[in-house]
């Protein structure tokens, strides 16, 4: 589904990333590991196209994202990519509800069906009842399950997640893995997690240890 070819970053005299090779395969769920500063979450944005490598390939079934312009990434990641980060970047002014009907709308989704699909979504996250409320009035936990709700608003075919569960506690971490792989069963998606989480990495099929911008085989 996706393959990494030989990717190379570098901020100025740093090489962040030095030839990363990785295929990954459709419904996987794979860890990312390493210490900090190991270039794990760089790696995840190029594969996001958050970033653009400076040099190497993203492949998506047979498509190179490097090659693509930028609204054609754009539109890209939209579709096809769901964000899940540490400290859910959920906008403070809007609802729950709100906040994941977002990138619905920005599909081209009416304003009636994206809430539909939203209030479904946070059905399932059992967030009904907290639906109309803003951020601030929601815990780490529900905010978190609303990150991953916006994540999933416009059925995307892989998940690129960093440190999901970095700032929950240890009944709201454990929710969350089980939400994850709960996810993956019923949508068939691919998780990529960045992760200091021995205990999430010990879960997934595959972990990817990377050390000093390279992965350790």
């Amino acid at each position: 589904m996706i393959d990494i070819i030989n990717i190379k970053k570098s901020f100025g005299d740093l090489q962040v990333l030095r030839g990363v090779d990785l295929h990954i395969e459709r419904g996987e769920m794979i860890s990312i590991v390493g210490p900090s500063g190991a270039g794990k979450t760089t790696l995840l944005q190029i594969i996001g196209t958050l970033d653009k490598p400076d040099s190497g390939s993203i492949v998506y079934n047979g498509k190179d994202l490097c090659r693509m312009s930028a609204s054609n990434l754009a539109r890209f990641r939209n579709e096809h990519i769901g964000f899940v980060f540490q400290f859910h970047q959920l906008l403070p002014e809007f609802t729950a509800l709100e906040n994941v009907t977002i990138p619905a709308l920005i599909a081209g989704r009416s304003r009636s069906q994206s809430a539909a699909e939203a209030m479904e979504l946070l059905s399932l996250m059992g967030l009904q009842e907290r639906a109309h409320h803003k951020p601030s009035e929601l815990s780490g936990g529900e905010c978190q399950r609303v990150a991953v709700a916006r994540a999933l608003i416009n059925r995307p075919d892989v998940i690129l997640a960093d440190e999901p569960s970095g700032s929950l506690d240890s009944k709201n971490k454990k929710e969350l893995h089980n939400l994850f792989f709960d996810l993956r069963d019923k949508f068939g998606q691919t998780f990529l997690i960045v992760t200091h989480d021995e205990e999430l990495a010990s879960l997934t099929d595959k972990t990817i240890k990377m050390v000093d911008g390279a992965v350790q085989m």
